[in-house]
């Protein structure tokens, strides 16, 4: 067989530039088994992805709606009770206040983690000399285990000899009790989750190389300064990575447990236990792992799961309005 009688690519794509409303014509016996193994081929090689997105994600999720209708202790059966556990999910009152607490820790970190990845990021675009190294150095922190970042927090937040505290000191400034006054809790974890912003300044980094040079050129001849060429130029051409990075440090932050259960929930951790600390995840896995309600843990699942997915949604509707693709038809 002759290279000019095996279908190419292009050969297998439908053509674009017939009238709209013109069918397609119809492929050869030869195109259509090339097809079908080219079909067949990306299905065998995507296949364990597959396998372990159903195995370990979509069976456990179609798992633990069943189990958010039963009561369900591990120990014995599960006991069919329809919807007593979402019920049960308005009328507890710590299920409130961990989605405010949850609320309000991703409301504080978001922003917070944007601003300062962006501000981190467009310096080290300026960097010219060991950008590798400060790229490497902003980096390393997302390398810690969540676990030890949650004992940094107590042993750097600590109300009488942190670090943190003992600095605010040297400049006059009377440090708060972070990990035990419920108004500076958040704030601290907040502050502590800023330990793992450099993948976000790594991601907007690359965006701000993406940048067209031409167009920044244009607005710089035509008279426009920094502050102008930044708000007029480059932030709608990253807009799209700023949007990106707001939506998953939300569902992040949403789901933030690690450092907080770490600090002040861990085994044997009565000194600083904190009901501002108890986020939601932190009381969905205390019910199901402590408390053995593995029914009532299972709804609580499914209650974040359509919150995040309403952010989300709520989310994308904005962005319509104000994100930037490059590429996209302007009409």
């Amino acid at each position: 067989m002759t290279d000019a009688s095996i279908p190419g690519p292009a050969a297998l794509r439908p053509r674009r530039d017939r009238p709209s409303g013109t069918p397609a014509p119809s492929l050869r016996p030869g195109q259509r088994r090339a097809r079908r193994r080219h079909v067949r081929n990306a299905l065998v090689f995507i296949s364990p992805w597959i396998l372990g997105f159903l195995i370990f994600t979509a069976w456990p999720i179609i798992y633990s709606g069943y189990l958010s209708l039963t009561d369900y202790d591990v120990l014995t059966d599960p006991n069919f009770v329809g919807f007593d556990n979402y019920q049960a999910l308005t009328t507890d009152p710590k299920v409130a206040m961990a989605l405010q607490n949850t609320f309000v820790f991703a409301a504080l970190s978001v922003p917070t983690n944007i601003i300062l990845s962006l501000g981190l990021a467009v310096l080290l675009h300026r960097t010219v000399r060991a950008r590798g190294f400060f790229r490497t150095a902003f980096y390393l922190p997302n390398m810690t285990p969540p676990v030890a970042v949650g004992v940094l927090l107590l042993l750097l937040f600590n109300g009488h000899n942190g670090l943190v505290n003992d600095v605010l000191e040297f400049f006059g400034i009377p440090g708060p009790a972070w990990t035990t006054d419920p108004t500076w809790v958040k704030p601290g974890l907040v502050l502590m989750s800023l330990w793992t912003l450099g993948a976000s300044v790594i991601i907007l980094l690359a965006a701000l190389n993406n940048v067209p040079r031409d167009l920044l050129d244009a607005a710089r001849v035509d008279g426009a300064g920094p502050v102008r060429r930044f708000v007029s130029v480059t932030l709608p051409m990253i807009s799209s990575t700023l949007f990106f990075l707001v939506i998953v440090n939300t569902i992040a932050g949403m789901q933030s447990f690690t450092e907080a259960y770490t600090a002040y929930f861990g085994a044997g951790n009565d000194t600083y236990s904190n009901d501002a600390a108890l986020f939601y995840v932190i009381y969905l896995f205390r019910q199901a792992f402590e408390f053995l309600n593995m029914g009532f843990a299972s709804a609580m699942a499914w209650l974040l799961f359509l919150i995040i997915m309403v952010i989300t949604a709520v989310q994308m509707v904005v962005g319509r309005r104000l994100v930037f693709y490059q590429g996209e038809d302007g009409g």
